[in-house]
């Protein structure tokens, strides 16, 4: 995310007066975690949480010092966490010279600003810092419109805690001053540049889909999962294609679009932004285009991190969007990948304790409600291209299914094509 200075905002002339996005080599910088146990959110969850907001902080150019939980009832209306925990924070911070602190969870701008006034560094809640690593990350002028949009939808509502050097014109009578006109001009701008980015879009939104509408008579196959999960290594396998793959989350946010051909059977595959637990609304919002390469597919393919120890609560968190942008209806094949990175670790039997997922093998998680699942499943490893051919006749089954109903007219398929040597190539 993109912060203000004081006098940023009053320095530049009124095209150029709102914060736009920069790419920037990121430094690592000392970072610090902060998160809490609730009735909603047990101790075993908020580790998890920790850990990907650790993996979150190491994409977007921080290093993690310490992490910081606190078990309440409900985050504190104040300052999220408890005075004594703040004051922990706070003074380990000072000894240890962390330059930032990152919340689990998103700040409302009053915590924001009583944590930066208490803590005298930069504070940043999970949706910040998401929002920073999709702004590294866009390189499509689209793809920086829509995390513009998104940035400035997050800012607006947290504008006050930039300008505290004027927090002494509260405004009321006699007390209105420069402090609260140059706050209201301010959010005047940053709400003439929303509606011009959401202008902008919106014309863009009709050439995609007038390009959507103009790829003639093949199905449409989009890839869809959580972040980090090996779409773009599959998609690059799958097509023969060079997109930018990489071990780190948001790798991936302009979609692509290539032709595949399976057999004598072509289709487009799209690959789509990774999802994550805790999406920003502003994001699903701005990012409404790339999503609607999902909304429009006539087949989804939803690949899963079979290594990952929470790769269930991944598959919910994917199927929720899916519903949210009403997608969650369509047919899909279900690939369970990195099956190569996937680890089985032998209970003694002599140990009653419950397992974990590590103690159950890949053939017996076959066997468990991935065999009941009303969706074609197939477990593969898009580095190695193991169990490559049953996925490929998996998909060709699915596309020429399709094919047939959507375009039974079509002379395109030829002849029907059941040659797998050819598949498993």
């Amino acid at each position: 995310m993109v912060f203000l200075s004081k006098n940023s905002i009053l320095s530049e002339s009124d095209n150029n007066i709102i914060l736009m996005i920069e790419n920037k080599e990121h430094q690592y910088e000392k970072a610090v975690l902060v998160g809490l146990i609730t009735q909603n959110q047990s101790e075993d969850k908020l580790i998890e949480y920790m850990d990907e907001l650790e993996f979150l902080a190491f994409t977007a150019g921080a290093s993690v010092d310490k992490r910081f939980t606190q078990r309440l009832t409900q985050p504190d209306s104040k300052t999220f966490v408890g005075k004594g925990k703040m004051e922990e924070i706070r003074d380990y911070v000072k000894e240890q010279k962390i330059g930032t602190v990152i919340f689990d969870d998103e700040l409302s701008p009053s915590q924001l600003k009583n944590l930066e006034r208490e803590m005298e560094v930069k504070v940043l809640d999970r949706t910040n810092l998401i929002l920073d690593i999709f702004a590294q990350r866009a390189q499509t002028s689209y793809a920086r419109t829509q995390v513009e949009l998104a940035q400035y939808q997050y800012l607006l509502p947290r504008l006050t805690r930039m300008w505290t050097h004027l927090e002494r014109q509260k405004g009321g009578i006699g007390m209105r001053g420069p402090g609260e006109t140059e706050i209201e001009t301010d959010r005047r701008i940053i709400r003439d540049r929303i509606t011009l980015l959401k202008d902008k879009l919106k014309v863009i939104d009709k050439q995609m889909g007038t390009q959507r509408n103009n790829r003639g008579k093949m199905v449409r196959v989009a890839l869809v999962g959580y972040t980090n999960v090996g779409k773009s290594t599959l998609m690059n396998a799958l097509s023969k294609s060079d997109v930018f793959a990489e071990n780190k989350l948001f790798a991936t946010l302009d979609t692509t679009v290539r032709k595949v051909v399976i057999g004598n059977l072509p289709f487009l595959l799209t690959d789509t932004v990774g999802f994550i637990r805790k999406l920003p609304t502003q994001l699903v919002e701005s990012f409404k285009s790339t999503l609607d390469e999902v909304r429009e597919a006539d087949l989804l393919i939803h690949v899963v991190d079979i290594s990952h120890e929470s790769f269930e609560d991944h598959i919910n968190s994917v199927n929720d969007i899916l519903q949210e942008i009403d997608a969650h209806q369509k047919p899909m094949i279900m690939v369970f990948n990195k099956i190569d990175d996937f680890s089985y670790e032998k209970k003694d039997e002599d140990d009653l304790m419950p397992g974990s997922h590590k103690n159950i093998s890949l053939e017996e998680w076959k066997k468990t409600w991935m065999a009941k699942s009303k969706f074609p499943t197939v477990f593969i490893s898009a580095l190695t291209k193991e169990n490559f051919p049953e996925m490929k006749k998996m998909i060709y089954d699915e596309v020429h299914r399709i094919h047939i109903s959507r375009f039974p007219y079509n002379d395109l398929l030829f002849e029907y094509f059941e040659d797998e040597e050819e598949i498993n190539e």
